[in-house]
């Protein structure tokens, strides 16, 4: 008779693990229930091969979670958790409800691999790739803790942050970029297809043509004719960039210089030590050490010149060094940051004032943001304007210059 592992809730709480004898699945389900277990999990021994294939093949077929999953998945965690409802059943609840499909799998992967015996945070580490460090080692934090709620709680404030980070920065983009965009596609139209209508009645004017004018007619004759050439380059162009921005070498050198942009720097700077801040204070109150909380911070910067320096601190750090006196030694931390820090040390309210630095950070990365909006909007206008300016004179000037004449 065939043999049948099983896995089992015992008054919907304990974990039971387990063998039977049974004809079929059916028959071992209905075995286990009449020794008052509920099955949750049942795998033939004789095909335990095929069964590990298959939860496998589950885990391959995992889709990546957006942020807004995240934020979505870890609220509704944290919700039913701080009430004591049971994670087994919240990952359920999860499972049959999550609006999005990716959450809905996560849930029901989640849940497999704790009634398999592991715990939330081992379960999360097996799908890294898709939570993480940061959130995994926050959960591990918060489990070991006896704190798992609020760390829960924490973790989703830090979502919404990064999630509110990421839309004002893009939000601060966007008009810049549409407006460039725009000027190219108006300027293509007006090289492809309006300067190639004038050249006959140009040529018809019987003077030399302005350099400018004779240059746009050029440009467009050659990309109406060699279009593909064009959309090549653009291609090759792209995809030199997306190299360029992700080799070390080169990107080390991009967030060099950007560093010492005047705006730019300081834009890039407390875009990133918001979130590392964040992140400190979480891991802290979490009751992480120092060393590991700075670790785990330095994930979430995406600037190579400051994660490096971060990293020199909490080696330092790690040696015996304060907190505040390593920081200081990177010549990259805001004094004020550096302050507060200090402060915090002394005082014995660390994570208090990791708060506090966190709001004026905030603050500092709205008022740098606003001001990056209030200079790139006259800059734009004044790019615009000399693209039609330029264009309008190469088109018109040979006709200004027959009327005179």
């Amino acid at each position: 008779m065939p043999l049948f592992a099983y896995i089992a809730l015992k008054n919907n709480k304990t974990i039971v693990r387990g063998k039977i004898e049974a004809d079929d699945i059916k028959a071992a389900r209905e075995g286990i229930k009449k020794i008052g277990l509920l099955p949750t999990k049942i795998i033939d021994e004789t095909n335990k091969n095929a069964s590990e294939q298959v939860i496998k093949l589950a885990k391959a077929n995992l889709k990546p979670m957006s942020l807004k999953d995240k934020i979505e998945f870890t609220s509704t965690l944290q919700i039913l958790t701080t009430t004591g409802i049971p994670i087994i059943e919240t990952l359920v609840f999860m499972e049959n409800n999550a609006e999005a499909t990716t959450i809905r799998d996560m849930a029901y992967e989640l849940r497999r691999n704790i009634i398999a015996g592991s715990t939330l945070a081992e379960t999360l580490e097996k799908y890294r790739s898709i939570f993480g460090r940061v959130y995994v080692g926050l959960v591990k934090a918060g489990e070991d803790s006896g704190e798992l709620d609020k760390t829960l709680a924490r973790m989703l404030e830090l979502l919404k942050k990064q999630d509110a980070i990421k839309s004002k920065v893009i939000g601060a983009l966007v008009y810049p970029t549409f407006v460039v965009v725009l000027a190219a596609i108006v300027v293509t139209i007006m090289l492809m297809f309006v300067f190639p209508a004038f050249e006959a009645m140009f040529d018809n004017l019987g003077r030399d043509l302005p350099i400018t004018t004779r240059l746009c007619i050029d440009l467009g004759n050659f990309m109406r004719k060699f279009w593909y050439i064009m959309l090549a380059g653009l291609l090759f162009a792209g995809y030199g960039i997306r190299k360029l921005f992700t080799t070390e070498a080169s990107r080390r050198a991009i967030d060099r210089y950007v560093l010492r942009v005047p705006l730019l720097s300081d834009l890039m700077k407390y875009a990133n030590y918001s979130n590392f801040l964040a992140v400190l204070q979480v891991a802290y109150d979490a009751g992480i050490p120092v060393v590991d909380c700075l670790y785990l911070s330095n994930l979430t910067m995406d600037n190579v010149v400051l994660k490096q320096a971060i990293l020199g601190a909490a080696a330092k750090v790690q040696q015996g060094i304060h907190l505040s006196i390593a920081l200081r030694s990177t010549k990259q931390i805001p004094n004020m940051m550096l302050f507060m820090i200090a402060t915090g040390e002394q005082s014995g309210r660390l994570g208090e004032m990791l708060y506090h630095c966190t709001t004026f950070i905030d603050r500092k990365l709205d008022d740098i943001i606003d001001k990056f909006t209030k200079l790139v909007e006259p800059a734009l206008l004044i790019f615009i304007g000399f693209i039609v300016l330029f264009l309008a004179l190469s088109l018109y000037m040979p006709l200004f210059a027959a009327y005179q004449q």
